[in-house]
């Protein structure tokens, strides 16, 4: 089983940009469809973004289209999502899942501890 973990949170103003990591353990990472979700209101993890195995697939919420972007460097074991434009509203803890290519919480079964995002006004 793979598990992952979250790293590249941190305080930046609206309109800023950030990166976050999403290492995983394991030589079969490759393997693996990840995604990123954070809470919002009447749910645990609401869905932000997500990527294929290989990468040549992506998907992303409405909210952050256009906005961020999901990638991964399996030789390193590590998807990123980076943030552009970011606004307040995308205060969050964001969490890396890994399982099926999906927007449901439901059909990723690791995930990790996440990483706080917090953009200020």
């Amino acid at each position: 089983q793979v598990q992952p973990a979250e790293s590249g949170g941190g305080l930046v103003q609206a309109g800023g940009s950030l990166r976050l990591s999403c290492a995983a353990s394991g030589r079969t990472f490759s393997t693996y469809h990840v995604a990123w979700f954070r809470p919002a209101p009447g749910k645990e993890r609401d869905f932000v973004a997500a990527i294929s195995s290989c990468g040549t697939m992506t998907y992303y919420a409405d909210a952050v289209k256009g906005r961020f972007t999901i990638s991964r460097d399996n030789a390193r074991n590590t998807v990123y999502l980076g943030m552009n434009s970011l606004k307040p509203e995308d205060t969050a803890v964001y969490y890396c899942a890994v399982g099926a290519y999906s927007n449901s919480a439901g059909t990723y079964g690791a995930w990790g501890q996440g990483t706080q995002v917090t953009v200020s006004s």
